[in-house]
């Protein structure tokens, strides 16, 4: 038997685990992606609530930094969906 069977007839024993991995993953990373806007979230009312005049300024800078988690958190989810289908 050569090396390449021996790995593909591994890798095909081991599908089940990976699939629950990345079901794993996925859940971790939507939990951590409303765990992070969430923070963000409340520093902005924060620091709003402190200094009302730069709102706008703070209001558009959440916005920017919420969208870039939510889109790691959508990539990692594409990811381990990836894992589950092919």
């Amino acid at each position: 038997m050569s090396l390449l069977t021996t790995l593909l007839q591994v890798a095909a024993d081991l599908a089940p685990i990976a699939k629950m991995g990345a079901a794993l993953g996925a859940g971790i990373a939507s939990i951590g992606a409303g765990i992070g806007i969430g923070n963000i979230g409340r520093g902005a009312l924060e620091s709003m609530a402190r200094q009302p005049e730069s709102t706008g300024d703070i209001r558009s800078n959440m916005i920017v930094a919420a969208a870039l988690i939510e889109g790691v958190a959508f990539f990692a989810i594409v990811v381990c969906l990836l894992v589950v289908f092919i």
